[in-house]
């Protein structure tokens, strides 16, 4: 019994030492291994991640990070390290992942090849990222779609949409609006919301597949289901106009007010109109203004229109005295904007000394700015100033 006793305290205490040594030098392969492939502390190179996976990134990486964040969140540095290592695709893709968001765009790439090399989607769709924008390497639109294709064919819905947005604008492809049309119901198909937004978009418009306004509605409202805001702003638009539907006053203002509580300028803009016009509400010329000004303050991605129709209310006085001065403060900001009816009217202003002291060649600068545009008022506008030497020489020839 004694000596049975001993046996078993020697053969544990062996199988301690061999599986300390044996651990030990499974660290040192892992270790050398990574030296050579990595080159860098991986440790080190996740620490930074984390601190970058915490800020807002591009909308197309947003599946990555939140990929990494899992990823970290599920496996220690040694495991991670030991699967590098081991050439695990996933490990390589986080790793790159990592130093995506870093801002080390060259490891990133290459680390994206790898799990590229070995078929994993998320590494091509992410490759295909950084060949369409130019990140790490030189901008390449025919590497995109190469990339792009390899993920979709696996099913991966981003790069099925990035794919029919690189059809729909021939970008390292010929332009095919049917091929669009079936990589964005293919990745629509699998509740990609901005997908399902160009795929009712498509049907709209009739790019790519019959126009049909009622199959629009039907993808419109699967976006909009998910908060896509162009989805419920032209959602409302089909109501407010009774393409594919019953023309809903109420509705449309339901779906306009969902897009602008997300940010949607163009919906603050439609608001206003309505009021301005009494549709499914009582007219409200305050009410308009309220909403147009939302939408032409907008610092992102202020409204032309709502500050050319601003513009309108003022100069007109409709509902109000009429105010030239508020007028052309608006009308200035809509045409320095670029909308074309606000640059002739900004002409007219100067030529009259509306609201502004009387500027014969202010005004011509504005009206050769909307002619541009091939606006016929403001051509003639520049053909009467040449008439009677407003601004320039007399010119009948």
């Amino acid at each position: 019994m004694r000596k049975s006793f001993k046996k078993r305290v020697f053969w544990g205490f062996l199988l301690l030492v061999f599986g300390a040594a044996g651990g030990w030098l499974v660290e040192k392969v892992v270790r050398k291994t990574l030296d050579r492939t990595v080159g860098s502390s991986v440790d080190a190179i996740l620490k930074r991640a984390l601190d970058a996976l915490t800020k807002p990134v591009d909308e197309k990486m947003a599946k990555a990070r939140d990929d990494t964040r899992e990823y970290l969140a599920k496996n220690t540095v040694q495991q991670v390290e030991a699967k590098i290592a081991n050439n695990d695709p996933e490990a390589q893709y986080n790793l790159a992942n990592s130093y995506y968001f870093s801002g080390d765009y060259d490891n990133a790439l290459k680390w994206y090849r790898k799990a590229a090399d070995q078929g994993y989607a998320p590494a091509q769709f992410n490759l295909g990222v950084m060949f369409n924008n130019g990140y790490g390497v030189a901008q390449d639109y025919a590497e995109a779609v190469k990339w792009y294709r390899k993920a979709a064919d696996q099913g991966d819905a981003p790069a099925q949409f990035n794919l029919g947005v690189m059809f729909s604008n021939g970008d390292g492809v010929a332009q095919d609006k049917s091929e669009a049309v079936r990589w964005f119901r293919k990745a629509a198909e699998q509740g990609h919301k901005e997908a399902q937004f160009n795929l009712a978009w498509m049907y709209s418009n009739g790019e790519g597949v019959a126009q049909d306004k009622s199959e629009a509605v039907r993808w419109y409202r699967k976006a909009a289901e998910q908060n896509n805001s162009a989805a419920l702003c032209d959602l409302g638009d089909m109501y407010r106009l009774g393409l594919g539907v019953d023309v809903d006053y109420q509705e449309a203002l339901k779906f306009y007010h969902k897009a602008e509580e997300l940010g949607s300028v163009a919906a603050a803009l439609n608001i206003g109109s309505m009021y301005s016009l009494g549709m499914g509400v009582d007219k409200d010329i305050y009410q308009a203004i309220r909403w147009w000004t939302k939408a032409a303050e907008n610092k992102d991605n202020p409204s032309s229109t709502a500050q050319y129709n601003l513009g309108n209310i003022y100069y007109n006085g409709r509902g109000m005295p009429k105010d030239y001065k508020r007028a052309y403060y608006w009308y200035k900001k809509s045409a320095e904007n670029g909308q074309v009816r606000a640059q002739n009217k900004l002409g007219e202003m100067y030529s009259y000394g509306e609201g502004v002291k009387r500027d014969y060649k202010q005004a011509l600068k504005w009206y050769r700015k909307a002619a541009a545009q091939n606006d016929a008022q403001a051509q003639d506008n520049i053909g009467y100033a040449y008439l009677y030497g407003l601004g320039v020489r007399k010119n009948y020839s």
